[in-house]
């Protein structure tokens, strides 16, 4: 038997002997989980805010190093 023969039934026995452990469920638009979309737009808020005040900060250091200000 060839190699590839031998990982395709590998293959195909550790699907069949396997249960996932996640469970699919169709997620509900009409009832949003507010505490995730919370904190996905509070961390993205975050992240920008530390973003820009970082620039900030590089802009000025750039400006005081070459003499610019």
């Amino acid at each position: 038997m060839t190699p590839y023969r031998l990982l395709l039934r590998a293959a195909s026995v550790s699907k069949i002997g396997s249960r996932s452990a996640f469970t699919a469920a169709k997620p509900d638009h009409t009832n949003p989980n507010w505490l995730r979309v919370g904190l996905a737009f509070g961390t993205s808020a975050f992240l920008w805010g530390l973003l820009f005040k970082q620039h900030s900060t590089d802009v000025h250091e750039y400006k005081v190093r070459n003499g610019l200000k």
